[in-house]
């Protein structure tokens, strides 16, 4: 990971699945970020904790078989996103351990009974420790080398033990009275990632599935332009891809749609040397420095006159170019947002998730997911 109309529509939003081994579906869509300070400290005022459902604070880490502090001030950070429970008693903090720089440590974690039980008790030490209501597992990825990480054929099966074991481990505290924990996925969005897992049975042991429904294209790794977060596939695109479209390869894997929270970026990606034609769109390109681009930048940028927008109508993604100095960018903005919204309603998925908090400090993103979903303010009205 580098950071996702009810009262339009007039559709209810009704869960489709029915919980299974401890697991639980909510009946209204949830909308969860991730906040990543790294090593900055966190004011309460950072965080509109009325206007999120869950927080995902990123990252933990993984050393020596368990799950420690990513950062210096972890604590710090995290009772800071406590203290936010008491003005919104619904709002859940968890903590979101590996990323893609992290995700080392996960193929030996699972590898072994006696392994994953090291790791589940440092998870339960972690909670306790910071007062937190669950953990989302964010492993990139499961039989393949992401970032260069250690990986096995085994992390197939182990991945789902690992899942099983941990909804077990936190089903078991619930019983002798504590709280129930929640435990979601950061989940690729790509048929690589359905290989290399067994989604049918995993979904079991999950609250949600958070589908990183963004990075289909980046400059690092693509040598032409594209939408990295498209709602739905455009026939020119040469890799035929979409948020819809991994939507129903998860759904056609075994996860119930009520599971499903789709994935915005609060971010864009940008190449350089792109020639006029079709305003940049799937033309050759190279990356340039700052090539992620958080969407507080991207709208800095389009104040210069510089850069044009342009809209997709068959992806419903906008884009920017600037002919002069021959760059794109593809990014969301308010009215893919409040598409994407309308998708999450229409097709009864569990909500909207974004990476990440920092990307748009001014709300605006976030603002127009609660208007579109028809959530509620603390007030009791709605989200303007």
């Amino acid at each position: 990971m580098s950071t996702k109309l009810a009262a339009i529509l007039g559709l209810m939003f009704v869960p489709v699945s029915v919980p299974a081994q401890g697991s639980h579906v909510e009946s209204k869509p949830a909308v969860i970020g991730y906040v990543f300070p790294q090593n900055t400290i966190l004011k309460p005022t950072d965080i509109d904790g009325h206007s999120l459902t869950r927080i995902n604070y990123a990252f933990a880490n993984i050393q020596g078989g368990r799950m420690v502090a990513g950062f210096s001030h972890d604590a710090e950070n995290l009772a800071v996103l406590t203290t936010l429970r008491g003005a919104n008693p619904s709002l859940k903090i968890l903590v979101s351990v590996g990323g893609w720089l992290w995700s080392g440590g996960f193929s030996d974690v699972a590898l072994t009974p006696q392994s994953r039980a090291v790791f589940i008790a440092s998870v339960d030490d972690f909670l306790t420790r910071y007062d937190l209501d669950g953990l989302d597992i964010d492993w990139e990825y499961p039989g393949m080398t992401g970032a260069g990480h250690v990986f096995r054929s085994e992390d197939k099966a182990n991945f789902t033990l690992l899942l099983k074991e941990l909804r077990a481990d936190f089903g078991r505290k619930q019983k002798r009275g504590g709280r129930r924990m929640i435990l979601s996925i950061a989940a690729g969005a790509s048929d690589e990632f359905l290989a290399h897992t067994e989604m049918r049975e995993v979904q079991k042991y999950l609250d949600t599935v958070n589908l990183m429904s963004y990075d289909y294209y980046e400059p690092e790794g693509d040598k032409i332009t594209g939408h990295h977060a498209p709602l739905f596939t455009n026939p020119a695109d040469p890799k035929k891809i979409s948020a819809d479209a991994s939507v129903l390869a998860f759904e056609a894997a075994g996860v119930p749609a009520a599971k499903i929270v789709l994935g915005v970026p609060f971010y864009g990606h940008v190449w350089g040397r792109v020639a006029d034609k079709n305003h940049g769109l799937y033309q050759p390109g190279q990356p340039i420095p700052n090539a992620y681009s958080p969407y507080s930048v991207i709208v800095d940028e389009m104040k210069t006159g510089e850069f044009e927008r342009f809209w997709d109508p068959a992806a419903s993604e906008p884009y920017l170019y600037n002919a002069g100095k021959q760059i794109f960018v593809t990014y969301d903005d308010p009215e893919s947002i409040s598409a994407k919204c309308s998708f999450v309603l229409k097709q009864r998925l569990g909500g909207v998730m974004f990476w990440d908090y920092a990307g748009d400090p001014s709300g605006t993103l976030l603002g127009t997911i609660n208007k579109q979903l028809g959530r509620a303010t603390a007030a009791g009205k709605a989200v303007q």
